[in-house]
């Protein structure tokens, strides 16, 4: 049985983070896991680096990442990071084997930005904590968030966010949104799109699917980032953040549907 090669794309820059480990930890566990098929994985700092994956991978995974999606413009990594966007477009429009990627987060917002999907701002505040995502008629049938309920809740921290989805971009692509931020009607800003599929093989979300509650629990317990959230954001954020970790209908549940339903479909799709 060959082998199915995964590609990490690391998007961090040498910033401490939960993510990478968090989808390195998930792909270990696809290794055999469906219809015994093997899968390995290789790790890419692209960010801090200007490493990419070739075109050999059958699965790529684009992570998150702090700071501006507009601050890599001009710089190598983001040139060979878009041309491999590129070569992934244009293999699944030839091939019959195709390629599969997933956004996350800061990947999203880049995605975005070569597909010209909508506008890619900053917001009037930082989002920070877990929060309702509410999935749309499309989003309810496809096979990342069927299972989870309406509205699921996922782990969501960023400054930036997509909103004006291009209409004429969305029909020439096929693409579609699966959901959208929480529901606000006390402020007056449009929500952000949190899920967008390209096509079958090409989909990404705006908040963060490898977050898991025991990781993050540890994280926020640690004296110097609780003070920090506190600080920030106000001890009830803080404790809203930890409460929400402990409900297994939350993080857990988006933790174990999303990544690994993309994985699970790529999988028994792989053509060696």
């Amino acid at each position: 049985m060959k082998n199915i090669k995964a590609a990490l794309i690391d998007l961090y820059n040498n910033e401490e983070n939960l993510g990478i480990s968090a989808i390195q930890r998930l792909l270990a566990e696809f290794d055999g896991k469906v219809n015994g098929q093997p899968l390995s994985y290789q790790t890419f700092e692209t960010r801090y680096k200007a490493e990419i994956p070739d075109l050999s991978y059958d699965i790529y995974i684009s992570s998150g990442g702090p700071g501006s999606p507009f601050e890599g413009e001009g710089t190598h990594w983001e040139k060979k990071y878009f041309n491999l966007l590129e070569k992934i477009w244009n293999n699944n429009q030839k091939n019959e084997k195709k390629k599969y990627i997933f956004f996350i987060c800061h990947s999203f917002q880049l995605m975005a930005r070569f597909y010209n999907l909508g506008e890619v701002t900053k917001r009037n505040a930082r989002s920070f904590g877990i929060f309702p995502v509410h999935k749309t008629e499309k989003g309810m049938n496809d096979p990342i968030l069927k299972n989870l309920p309406e509205p699921f809740f996922a782990a969501d921290f960023r400054w930036w966010q997509v909103t004006q989805p291009n209409k004429k971009i969305f029909n020439e692509l096929g693409a579609e949104i699966l959901a959208l931020e929480k529901i606000r009607p006390h402020v007056d800003f449009e929500r952000a799109i949190m899920a967008v599929r390209i096509s079958p093989e090409i989909v990404g979300v705006q908040f963060h699917p490898e977050a898991h509650p025991e990781g993050m629990r540890y994280h926020y317990q640690k004296e110097k980032i609780k003070q920090k959230v506190i600080e920030d954001h106000g001890e009830h954020k803080y404790e809203d953040i930890l409460e929400k970790l402990e409900d297994p209908e939350k993080v857990a549940l988006t933790q174990k549907e999303v990544l690994p339903k993309f994985l699970e479909q790529a999988v028994r799709n792989f053509r060696g």
